[in-house]
């Protein structure tokens, strides 16, 4: 379904709270002398990152080791493709990782490597998700997808009711779905909802330039291999591996953060107001995972960090432990929640219960 109207955010009072932790937080790097973007530690993540899909990537076709080889091999650049999704792309996509625009061009592109579009990423995240965090009808993070709901508002089939069971299974073709459909599909959505000015014949520019990196990436991996003699299906196979692995990964990730028990799921009215302010909407539909696990961070790119990033999208995600004390101090002091899962399993059970509570129709109006 596509939105029929603009979202405003008009709350009933107004809060200081954005302006207060906005100013605390450029406080304290200035305090520290340190810039908000990429320190040394990010570019060796990045490199290290990048170096796990392209690597075996090369192994794969310079040695052609034996078929299990090759599968591990596989499974280690899925591992590599999600966390460059969740911390290169992510970050340079947002004008987080350098003050230099062409180095965040370049980086956001490697979103090119999982076969997607940076021009479609944008629109969904940087403006559908991030100005409308669960928004049932604009943020297209929880439509529902194939045989998953993600919204209590959503539409509720008879099969909802056992997706906490086969959701993870879906997980992994998410990111399949992605490179082989999911972009076509947008953009002519996107043209209707008026979030892509310019005339038609921009339009087919931008559309040809999505085919035209898709038609480069299945030659490339897929191709490529199958030319140096590769047996074919054992390529698909891997790339089918490659695909289910990053998949799983950065779908549950990212629901982790938003569709979890204790996120609300405000509806506009019908003049289209959500009467909330927007840092305090992104405070009510947000919840952080795992902060004190530095493995975790490390590899989700401070996505466990949801209610930082949300906040600020334009601070790189190495920086988000240090300021997450500065944000849940002033969440308190003005009196809206800051919702944390301390654990990966504590986030892993609220995650696969909200899924079943919102896949029982009797159940529905009470969670939204």
């Amino acid at each position: 379904m596509e939105p029929k109207q603009r979202i405003k955010f008009i709350p009933a009072e107004k809060s200081d709270f954005h302006a207060t932790v906005r100013a605390r937080v450029e406080a304290y790097f200035k305090e520290h002398g340190i810039s908000p973007h990429a320190n040394v530690a990010m570019v060796f993540k990045t490199v290290v990152l990048l170096a796990m899909y392209l690597v075996p990537f090369a192994v794969i076709l310079l040695v052609q080791p034996s078929p299990g080889a090759q599968m591990a091999l596989w499974a280690v650049m899925g591992l590599g493709l999600a966390g460059i999704g969740m911390s290169v792309m992510h970050d340079a996509n947002h004008g987080a990782y350098s003050a230099n625009e062409r180095v965040n061009w370049w980086l956001g592109h490697t979103l090119n490597l999982l076969g997607g579009s940076t021009h479609n990423w944008k629109l969904q995240h940087n403006i559908l998700h991030h100005t409308h965090t669960n928004i049932t009808h604009m943020d297209d993070d929880i439509a529902d997808r194939l045989v998953l709901k993600f919204s209590p508002h959503s539409t509720t089939r008879w099969y909802h009711r056992f997706q906490w069971l086969y959701a993870s299974l879906f997980y992994g073709l998410l990111s399949l779905y992605w490179v082989v459909a999911k972009d076509l599909i947008q953009f002519p959505q996107y043209i209707r909802r008026g979030l892509m000015p310019g005339s038609a014949r921009t339009h087919r520019i931008a559309l040809l330039r999505i085919i035209a990196v898709k038609v480069i990436y299945f030659l490339v991996v897929l191709g490529l291999p199958i030319a140096l003699s590769l047996p074919w299906l054992l390529v698909v196979l891997g790339f089918l591996l490659q695909h289910f692995i990053a998949g799983a990964i950065l779908t549950l990730v990212f629901q982790l953060a938003h569709t979890v028990e204790g996120t609300d799921h405000p509806m506009p009215d019908a003049k289209g107001v959500i009467a909330d302010d927007w840092a305090a909407h992104q405070m009510r539909t947000t919840v952080d995972f795992s902060p004190g696990n530095p493995v975790i961070g490390w590899y989700v790119g401070g996505l466990n960090y949801q209610i930082e990033h949300h906040l600020f999208p334009r601070v790189s995600h190495v920086h988000y432990p240090a300021i997450a004390p500065i944000v849940e101090r002033t969440a308190r002091e003005f009196g809206l929640p800051y919702n944390v899962n301390r654990t990966l399993l504590e986030a892993l059970r609220s995650h696969f219960a909200l899924l079943r509570r919102i896949g029982l129709p009797s159940l529905n109006e009470a969670i939204g």
